[in-house]
This record gives structure tokens, sequence and C-alpha cells, in this order.
């Protein structure tokens, strides 16, 4: 591999972790002195751990939030939704264009391609303009074939248990 090619990596898959594992690969990037964006889709909650965490540091890490509060939780968004994701979409292609980072999150990209909020023709058309230098990471369940494809690393994260089933809630700290 050519010295200082940007990678494009994947986490899927049905098991906990994908947000958590590219929070943590944007903490490592942010240690070696790289400016991280993080464009979060379908999400806006800024009192989960990881956002108080990146606001609090002094961290070149930017986030962006192109979500209402919460997480959508069905396939039948609204036209917000659609807005706010296209809206996310651009931001990504201006941070590119702008050559201000070397790694770039794209949290949960694939669900909101898999809801339909956003079309896999458009992200991959800004995901071709990837500058030589710039790192990706897509995170999200159910990628599809086509993202799969133009990726350089791929995580499928598969739930063998997970304390939900059981009626467990989720744990401040470990969930959110």
């Amino acid at each position: 591999m050519p010295k200082g090619r940007g990678l494009i990596i994947v986490y899927t898959g049905h098991g906990k972790g994908k947000t958590t594992a590219a929070f943590g690969l944007a903490l490592r990037a942010a240690g070696h002195g790289m400016r991280v964006l993080i464009v979060q889709f379908m999400k806006g909650q800024k009192e989960i751990g990881e956002m108080k965490a990146v606001i609090e540091s002094n961290l070149q890490i930017d986030v962006i939030q192109a979500g209402r509060p919460g997480f959508v939780q069905s396939r039948t968004c609204e036209s917000l939704d659609i807005y706010m994701a296209l809206e996310g979409l651009r931001a990504f292609e201006r941070a590119m264009e702008s050559d201000a980072y070397r790694l770039i999150v794209l949290d949960e990209i694939n669900v909101a391609i898999d809801f339909g909020l956003l079309e896999v023709e458009e992200v991959l058309k800004v995901i071709n303009k990837k500058p030589p230098g710039v790192h990706l990471v897509l995170t999200g369940r159910n990628a599809t074939e086509s993202i799969l494809e133009v990726a350089d690393v791929v995580t499928g994260m598969r739930n063998l248990k997970h304390c939900f089933a059981d009626g467990v809630a989720g744990q401040k700290g470990i969930e959110y």
C-alpha cells in the first residue's frame, strides 16, 4: 500500500460497538495530531458519553449531528429526517473539499441509506471525491454491497449475546 493512502473502513453488522469503534479510531487519530470530523447521521443527542467527552476534550475532533434528538427508530422517516441527512452528506462533501481533515467518520450512514434517507449512488459519488490522504469510516447496520466493494477494511459486528434480550436497560457509560 502506498504511504499516505487514505483508507475506507466500514463497521457494520447487527452487533453492538460500531459507533464505539469509530469514536475509538477518531481518538487514536487525534492522538497522533490528525484533525477529525465525525458526522452523525440520524442522531442529535448531546448528552451521550462520547459526545460529552469530545466536547469537553481539547482534541482536534469536530462533530456535526445530522439528525433530531434521539435516533430514528423506523423506516417511516419524515421529510425533516431526509433533509437533515442530506445536510450531513453536504457537510461531509465540504469537509473533504476543505482539505482540513485527515479522518472523517460517517456514523450511521449505512442506516441512513438503508432507511431511504440517502441514496447509495449519491453517497458513493461523494466518497469517490475522497482525497488520497483522507481516511473514511462508515458505520451502521446493513451496509450495501456497493459500500462494501469500495471499502479497504470491513468489520462485521456480530451479536452473540446481549443483555437487552433479558430486559436489561441500556447502561450509562456503556450503551450511551
